[in-house]
């Protein structure tokens, strides 16, 4: 087993006071071995904790003097210190598979770790869960979960994982349940598998034997030219729309039975029916928003909010504390997650500063502070930017956000190109649209008083078939777009596409033939990045020592002069 190993300290820190220094590995903590993050975390909210470390082959032990609850100040190098329980499922659905070859090795471990699911969103089939495991989450409240159900049917469930133990692991979901714990469920739905009676099957079984599964998400399969599995196709368009229409009439079952709506359709479902998405409030607070449940309502929301000053979208969410906040307790005293910020690849290449390692107490450091930049140099606290977001689905993990910005005088004129998936440019096209067009009336109709402002769709070549998503774009895709697009523009890339400063390809964003900024993900900061350009061209075109009038003074978003 891994031990955990400091990375960063805080300054004036009580970590920094007691002489704890990156480099150090941790054996103990007040005579307890930690296997993961959590148990760190719990550890060190005791008062007086006693570390033992070792530091150039010597032991050395480190009395800390703070009181419970108060933040360490230092950051480790991993959310999982002993072994990632790896997934034993062979899912002729798994993405994994579908995966291109030549990628890092990181990207085809699979993981069924209900760590895992609690600290990043990553969803378990419960399949290698146990007693302890229960034991555990019981006593600790880890919570929410996210469990992989696909299917209520023994049988079906077993052969779609293709794994015996997958007719009986749902009884964990009963007693995760049954003990209290929040658990998000999701069900895959593969064309000729799982979808009609199957899935109509299913949920009347979650009515039946999981009435307090907090939502069920219904996600579309997605098929990459890399499929090796016959049976494995996209959805129809009719398809889609039958998927649709039985989870809205399964909704209405819910609410009167339960008194919500429980199930939702993923956008993706939406779009590929032809669908106009359901209003905003059917998604409630957007408990499944980071698995592309009401994602594009909450990202049109957040971007026409932005103009009003209100916060709109995620039930004020700002994008800025999305991911995991491990000390947050609720009222049974249980460490709790307030958005896991989840993606395909996120745990694989880390959490940011919004997630395990955030910001406990904002001004007093904390156990997980101190984002690591792309040269491993801790960043300091309070340097997150403020997100923008180009994209659908939040999807692989990523690293600060980082600018290739033109310098200074640069016409105020220039067009901006918006960069996203297939999906994404469906939801932004329209929003981008209205935008140009009220930013054009409040101008007095003078359309040259305006920047362009254009979405531009990047085809996933790299994955292929019908994977649509921002998040799994590669630089390769983004480099061939952008290398037929016309120099001069402003070209804006979500850091969604990109971990560790790289996108999934390995190709950095100064690779590109273009110089790109790199803003992160939120639908009002996108609004007032917009509003800041049409602002700036509108006072340009005003002689010296005035101002447009109405013109909106906005902050940038995020992207770094």
């Amino acid at each position: 087993m891994s031990r955990p190993v400091v990375v960063a300290v805080e300054p004036g820190s009580a970590a920094e006071i007691a002489g704890l220094a990156p480099g150090d590995e941790v054996l103990s903590i007040s005579g307890v071995t930690p296997t993961d993050v959590i148990a760190w975390q719990l550890l060190l909210d005791e008062a007086d904790p006693t570390l033992e470390v070792v530091r150039d082959g010597h032991e050395i032990v480190m009395e800390i003097a703070k009181d419970a609850g108060v933040p360490l100040g230092a950051e480790v190098h991993a959310a999982i210190f002993d072994r990632v329980q790896t997934c034993d499922n062979h899912c002729e659905f798994c993405f994994i598979y579908q995966l291109p070859p030549g990628l890092r090795r990181s990207l085809y471990l699979k993981d069924d770790d209900y760590r895992l699911s609690f600290l990043y969103g990553n969803f378990t089939t419960l399949t290698r869960f146990t007693e302890l495991d229960l034991e555990r989450v019981l006593d600790e409240r880890l919570s929410p979960l996210y469990v992989s159900i696909h299917s209520t049917d023994p049988v079906v469930r077993a052969r779609m994982l293709r794994n015996p133990r997958g007719a009986t692991s749902l009884r964990w979901l009963s007693a995760l349940l049954d003990g209290g714990i929040e658990v998000h469920g999701q069900v895959v739905v593969c064309p000729g598998v799982n979808d009609g009676q199957v899935l109509a099957d299913t949920l009347a079984g979650v009515l039946d034997r999981y009435p307090s599964l907090a939502t069920l998400a219904v996600v579309p399969l997605g098929v990459s030219s890399h499929q090796r599995e016959p049976a494995m196709r996209p959805h129809t368009a009719a398809e889609a729309a039958a998927v649709v229409d039985m989870c809205e009439q399964w909704q209405q079952h819910y609410l009167d039975v339960l008194g919500r709506r429980l199930v939702f359709a993923a956008d993706e479902y939406y779009l590929l029916a032809g669908r106009p998405f359901p209003a905003a409030e059917t998604y409630g607070d957007f408990p499944m928003h980071e698995d592309g449940i009401g994602m594009a309502q909450a990202f049109s929301q957040e971007f026409w909010a932005a103009a009003e000053g209100t916060s709109g979208g995620r039930g004020g969410h700002d994008g800025c504390d999305s991911g995991l906040r491990v000390d947050d307790r609720g009222s049974d005293g249980g460490i709790r997650q307030r958005a896991p910020a989840a993606g395909f690849f996120s745990w694989v290449d880390g959490a940011p500063a919004q997630g395990y390692r955030a910001v406990r107490v904002p001004g007093h450091g904390a156990n997980r502070s101190g984002e690591i930049d792309l040269d491993g140099l801790p960043l300091s606290l309070g340097s997150t930017p403020k997100p923008v977001s180009v994209t659908l689905r939040t999807s692989p993990r990523r690293g600060p956000s980082t600018t290739s910005r033109p310098t200074d005088g640069e016409p105020a004129n220039r067009p901006i190109g918006i960069l996203t998936g297939t999906y994404g440019a469906a939801v932004l096209a329209p929003l981008v649209k209205r935008w140009r067009f009220e930013a054009t009336s409040r101008e007095g109709g003078s359309i040259t008083s305006v920047p362009e402002a254009r979405v531009i769709e990047v085809p996933n070549q790299f994955f292929g078939g019908n994977i649509g998503v921002t998040g799994l774009l590669a630089g390769v895709d983004v480099a061939a777009v952008l290398a037929s697009a016309p120099p001069g523009h402003r070209y804006l890339v979500p850091d969604v596409c990109l971990s560790g400063g790289k996108f999934l390809d390995g190709m950095t964003p100064a690779e590109l033939p273009r110089p790109v900024e790199i803003v992160p993900t939120n639908g009002s900061a996108l609004r007032e990045l917009l509003d800041a350009a049409a602002g700036a061209q509108s006072a340009a075109a005003l002689p010296s020592g005035t101002s447009p009038a109405g013109s909106l003074t906005s902050r940038t978003a995020g992207v770094s002069r």
